[in-house]
């Protein structure tokens, strides 16, 4: 199966999480606006980058306080606050670097409030749309952003600097990130440090002396299982999107309905890997061509895996660390990516492939995976059977590897009080 565009449909993804969020009400109809104004700095973000002036971003998000009896996720967490995030970034170079137009989910938590009073920590990760792209003609010192829809992400620390009973007046540093998770290459991401100034604005005096509810400690255990798809490029020579089809089943413990802990296996095929096989490319001709006697074995990858889930209603943020216990093609992988072409004295381009070093153990040895979920039934009621979908991130270490869609089923066990 094909996907012209997959990077379109986790845009879709994230549109349905805004709407999930900002139609959701809270008891008392508890709702705030942040209109914020960032200045930064545009990291480089490789050698000859375009150079830029002072950042620009102009945010506006719409949040809601979590004060209900029903959500024990929220009491577990001290009730943070969540929403929605509209921004627009002018990074410094419009005709090189040029604009983002962000969409994205947030959590906000208060921090050492025993310590310092005010003090806010926000992650969000959505996705953008960036006009301006590397084009190895018009535009190729900007090796950053290759595609016109790329993942975000932002960590902002908050202090409030004055409050009123409607207003807070915060003072943020941060950081941003954008990137198309290894949909095309070059994908060097475009990083930046900032600072900001902005305005939370409740719709009506909030009740900090709201009763909070007591929960009893307790655990269930869980299977899941889900299927994916994603896509990736395999090297800046062979940068057309293919598809890796995936397969992982898992099991664990949730404590308290908020936290989901859990390992498993998964399964990966690589639709880049088989080709270049089955292609007899250069690679494979000379230094593997026992590679050839099973392209479709060759070009899988296994392996086994530890999760962490934050569980909040209809929506799980998620972070897998693993362990590739099979994925030989990566050998190829490796020295093509890890390669560089250079030409000499008779005007002849010399490639220069990658080395299988102490460096390339690690990274074929571990893989990671982030990313969110959407459930269908709130997790609020801990149903025996649910649904969710994902979209994620996932990684040879830090490394992105390929950008997915998953569906998946998670079948809880009865429920164990704990004494």
């Amino acid at each position: 199966m094909q996907i012209k565009n997959h990077c379109k449909l986790l845009l879709t993804f994230f549109f349905g999480l805004f709407y999930q969020i900002s139609t959701a009400q809270n008891k008392d109809n508890s709702i705030f606006i942040i209109p914020e104004i960032v200045v930064g700095k545009t990291l480089e973000a490789n050698t000859f980058f375009p150079e830029t002036k002072l950042q620009k971003d102009l945010f506006l998000s719409l949040g809601k306080y979590n004060f209900d009896k029903n959500k024990e996720w929220a009491a577990r967490l001290n009730y943070p606050k969540t929403g929605i995030t509209l921004g627009y970034t002018d990074f410094g170079n419009s005709e090189k670097v040029g604009h983002a137009y962000t969409l994205m989910p947030f959590i906000e938590f208060s921090i050492l409030k025993k310590t310092v009073e005010g003090l806010n920590l926000q992650v969000g990760i959505g996705g953008s749309y960036m006009d301006t792209q590397y084009d190895a003609t018009t535009n190729p010192f900007n090796k950053a952003i290759t595609t016109k829809i790329n993942w975000s992400f932002r960590s902002f620390l908050y202090y409030n600097v004055f409050k009123s009973e409607t207003l807070s007046w915060r003072f943020g540093l941060g950081y941003l990130h954008h990137s198309n998770g290894h949909t095309s290459l070059p994908n060097q991401g475009l990083n930046s440090l900032a600072a900001s100034i902005s305005t939370k604005i409740d719709t009506k005096k909030q009740h900090l002396d709201f009763e909070k509810p007591k929960f009893s400690s307790k655990s269930q255990s869980y299977f899941s299982t889900r299927i994916g798809i994603g896509q990736n490029v395999l090297s800046e020579k062979f940068n057309t999107k293919k598809e890796v089809f995936t397969y992982a089943a898992s099991a664990g413990k949730i404590i308290n309905n908020t936290f989901k802990f859990g390992g498993g296996f998964y399964y990966r095929f690589y639709e880049h890997y088989y080709d270049y096989i089955n292609n007899n490319e250069v690679l494979v001709e000379e230094d593997y061509p026992h590679f050839r006697d099973n392209a479709y074995g060759y070009a899988t990858n296994f392996g086994l895996f530890a999760t962490a889930e934050l569980l909040m209603s209809h929506i799980g943020f998620e972070f897998e660390l693993g362990l590739n216990v099979y994925k030989p093609f990566y050998k190829i992988d490796w020295r093509l990516n890890q390669g560089y072409d250079y030409e000499n004295a008779n005007g002849e381009t010399i490639e220069v492939l990658g080395e299988l070093d102490w460096y390339y153990e690690i990274k074929r040895t571990v893989s990671a995976r982030m990313g969110l979920k959407y459930y269908l039934w709130s997790t609020n009621t801990a149903p025996k059977h649910n649904i969710f979908i994902g979209a994620h991130i996932n990684a040879n270490l830090g490394q992105a590897d390929f950008t997915e869609l998953s569906l998946g089923y998670v079948y809880r066990f009865n429920s164990k009080e704990k004494s």
